[in-house]
């Protein structure tokens, strides 16, 4: 099939009446959006809960572990009688 076929088989799907629909499409269409929409609405909740939840749970262990301070040196004894 050419590319002047193709162009003349387009034209013509585009110049035609489009198809009918079902009256009852309408109303399938809003149903199914409108539970695609609560179910990413349920899915960001819950990432923004574990988000919420990771923040908390890294803060209380770096509060109780204090990460950022050096632990203290085993490899020299301390120094008495000095």
């Amino acid at each position: 099939m050419s590319r002047r076929d193709r162009e003349a088989a387009a034209r013509q799907l585009m110049e035609g009446t489009p198809p009918p629909v079902p009256p009852d499409l309408y109303v399938e269409v809003v149903r199914r959006g409108s539970h695609m929409l609560r179910r990413r609405r349920a899915a960001r909740r819950l990432m923004w809960l574990l988000l919420l939840f990771a923040v908390v749970v890294f803060s209380v262990w770096a509060g109780m572990v204090h990460p950022w301070v050096e632990p203290p040196s085993k490899t020299t004894p301390p120094l008495n009688g000095w």
